[in-house]
């Protein structure tokens, strides 16, 4: 079946009706013609200088994630919500800080991200949408924070923690956590995990190609284990062994995002299907991660600990291959999501991600966000208004960073700005003052695994 642009088919549809013609019964696709498909592409661990489409090292590849940023938008200043990788995913899949339900850490997602909590699968799959996620989840083990439970019809992958095994996919005794599982059952699968990633993920896409889909198609690459094909390893020389090994975990992702594009390229989705990549913190220092100009890695609130590449494609309907300098953060995506699918976001709760489309299409007036912010619930947080960013270190001090002139934060303005500081640290205490304490510090012993409902029973007593 040959697939039309939504344009194409208006135009066709209006021409047919001048003529006095009878419109024909509408295919599948031309019913959900009206209705974008959805897809969103998370990396894990990946560095700002490692997607060949921003400032990057030589050795740095990735054709297929430049592809995307040649068809949408390329943000310069785009963050994610936590600095490390749970915290983020949690707050992609709600729309809201993390913070707002006691989920600051990665450990965090040993408890599970609260049942209360609204998953955009679940506003999706509510209004016709075919939803799948194939990767690493990350945001609860036990039954009743399985992805089948929070919106997804379809689940290829592992529930957490943080690293698996990219070669070993068979399970093992008292490790269900990390097992493959394909939907609700454990699995013994064969191959390399990113390549089976990307073939769950194309076979969703040509299995609901007449039909409107989400796919949420989370990568663990790349981060540690350091494992990847030999063959692709030794296509690169970088004097760093991690490094030549992470380069060829870099290359394997890529090539299966291209499968993914060559998909809806191939059922005649890809006008009509909005995309979002980005990396779910900074690069990883185990890992030998490049964040290019910017500072530190993963685990850090400065820049390189939270700002990444991220890419916006629509080609139907946004301008493609321009560069975006408006500080947007992972939150967005839910909320543009919803707006570009025609949904009213839920009322009963307080959203923190704004529609990017406005912005995107070059409508806006006024900056997407006042401010933004991250905290782990440790001694060091940070946030960014306009220009300015604030971080205040475990050291218990105060940096004041311009990041229109000073990316890589060399040069603290704090004693030259106080006046700009007290203005920050307010609007900081401000947003979290509306945040919830960290879930172990005030969850109760639910359903689930006993030993883990000890776990947290001790936690609770020992604070």
């Amino acid at each position: 079946m040959t697939s039309i642009g939504r344009r194409d088919f208006i135009k066709l549809a209006g021409m047919a009706i001048l003529a006095g013609g009878i419109p024909r019964p509408l295919s599948g696709a031309e019913k959900n013609i009206g209705k974008p498909n959805i897809v969103v592409i998370l990396s894990d661990d990946q560095g700002y200088g490692d997607a060949s489409c921003y400032e990057h090292p030589p050795e740095v590849r990735t054709p297929n994630i430049d592809r995307l940023a040649a068809s949408g938008i390329r943000f310069t200043d785009g963050y994610a919500s936590g600095w490390v990788c749970a915290p983020t995913r949690a707050g992609l899949l709600t729309g809201r800080y993390q913070q707002r339900f006691g989920f600051y850490r990665a450990p965090d997602s040993r408890i599970g991200m609260p049942t209360s909590e609204i998953t955009i699968a679940d506003i999706l799959k509510q209004h016709g949408y075919a939803t799948g996620v194939f990767g690493k989840w990350h945001v609860g083990l036990g039954t009743e924070y399985h992805p089948l439970q929070r919106g997804f019809d379809e689940f290829y992958g592992f529930l957490g923690h943080g690293a698996h095994d990219y070669f070993d996919l068979k399970p093992k005794e008292g490790k269900e956590f990390n097992a493959i599982y394909r939907n609700d059952k454990i699995i013994s699968d064969t191959g390399y995990l990113t390549d089976n990633l990307g073939r769950e993920a194309v076979s969703f896409v040509e299995r609901h190609k007449n039909e409107p889909f989400f796919l949420y198609l989370p990568f663990n690459a790349v981060h540690w284990p350091m494992h990847a094909p030999k063959e692709d390893i030794e296509r690169f020389d970088t004097k760093d062994e991690n490094r030549n090994i992470l380069m060829a975990m870099l290359h394997r992702m890529d090539a299966a995002i291209g499968t993914v594009l060559d998909t809806l390229r191939q059922t005649g989705a890809d006008e009509n299907t909005l995309i979002f990549f980005f990396s779910d913190n900074g690069g990883a220092k185990k890992n030998s991660s490049n964040n290019g100009s910017l500072r530190d890695y993963k685990g850090s609130s400065y820049e390189g600990g939270v700002r990444v590449p991220f890419i916006v494609s629509w080609p139907g309907e946004l301008p493609q291959g321009t560069v975006c300098r408006e500080p947007v953060i992972s939150l967005d995506i839910l909320p543009t999501i919803c707006a570009a699918v025609g949904i009213s976001l839920p009322g009963d709760r307080v959203y923190d991600g704004r529609n990017m489309l406005p912005m995107l299409r070059g409508e806006a007036t006024e900056p997407l966000h006042e401010a933004l912010f991250w905290d782990g619930a440790e001694t060091h947080w940070g946030v960014r208004m306009g220009k300015w960013k604030l971080v205040h270190t475990r050291k218990e001090a105060f940096e004041l960073y311009d990041l229109e002139v000073d990316t890589s934060e060399t040069n603290n303005l704090a004693e030259e700005h106080p006046e700009i500081v007290e203005q920050l640290k307010r609007k900081y205490l401000e947003w979290k003052s509306k945040m919830a304490p960290q879930m172990k510090k005030r969850m109760e012993p639910g359903r689930g695994n006993r030993k883990r409902d000890d776990r947290i029973r001790n936690r609770q007593q020992e604070n």
